[in-house]
């Protein structure tokens, strides 16, 4: 009797941390930086943006490929300089793997920022470009912009969430993979991409399959923080996620043992 209070006690605390765990993992709210993932779920294809050329692109004839995201603004300060690097950096090791750009996949870099035009397009659009190997067709890696209506209408499809902060954006970073017909398949998050992840993920998208998002727990233990614009150990939640653990490990223990003892004493 006195077992069976005690795991039910723990059960009560367990429930009760998994409670708070799961509130702090929660998705942010309204108006902060942060990945709401909306894994499944499709871009709006009738949306125009405008190309580093000047033209008006709609998403619906420019997503027919597994296409790679990823959401910057031209004047970004930090993080978006080394994320676009890292992204140039990969693509060459995805050619190295037998992949085509242009074929296989293409990459789209968004501007969230309005102010971002045509002409800051073209000239990231060059740099990046050149830093690819020589044959890297230019109509694999398009810069986009648009007005704040049409990148309020994208940025909520695909669950972004940045942040005005004076002049820049409190925002995170990310890589968001569609399926050809626009359905939002894979995040990718982190300051590194490993050739094969992205690979898979292009793989993935082709078939139109959702993957899971392997770095998931990367949001969980990790908190972005706008003002330092970076990623910052949470060890509250690690802390938590450890003792969670614990007590379910500890119940199952005495669960066990006790039905153990009780087949002896049966016998």
């Amino acid at each position: 009797m006195v077992r069976t209070r005690t795991i039910l006690t723990l059960f009560v605390a367990v429930v009760s941390l998994l409670g708070t765990a799961t509130a702090q993992v929660a998705e942010p709210p309204s108006g902060s930086a942060g990945i709401d993932e909306k894994l499944g779920e499709y871009i709006p294809k009738d949306l125009v943006l405008v190309s580093e050329r000047g033209d008006s692109v709609r998403l619906g004839a420019l997503i027919d490929r597994p296409t790679i995201v990823t959401l910057v603004y031209y004047t970004c300060p930090s993080v978006c300089r080394p994320l676009l690097n890292e992204v140039s950096g990969v693509l060459g090791k995805l050619i190295e793997l037998r992949m085509k750009p242009g074929e296989d996949y293409q990459v789209v870099t968004i501007s969230f920022d309005e102010h971002d035009g045509p002409a800051g397009s073209a000239r990231l659009k060059k740099e990046y470009i050149n830093q690819l190997p020589d044959g890297f067709p230019g109509e694999a890696w398009r810069f986009l912009t648009a007005d704040a209506a049409t990148i309020q209408q994208f940025t909520k499809s695909v669950g972004f969430q940045f942040k005005s902060v004076g002049d820049d954006f409190a925002h995170p970073t990310t890589l968001i993979i569609l399926s050809p017909d626009g359905k939002i398949t894979r995040y990718l998050y982190g300051a590194e991409y490993l050739p094969l992840d992205l690979k898979m993920a292009i793989y993935e998208a082709s078939e139109g399959r959702v993957g899971p998002t392997i770095a998931r727990m990367l949001k969980f233990c990790f908190s972005y923080d706008p003002k330092g614009r970076k990623y910052v150990l949470n060890l509250t939640r690690v802390v938590g996620t450890g003792m969670i653990l614990t007590l379910i490990g500890f119940a199952v223990f005495l669960g066990a043992a006790g039905r153990r003892r009780a087949r002896e004493f049966g016998e």
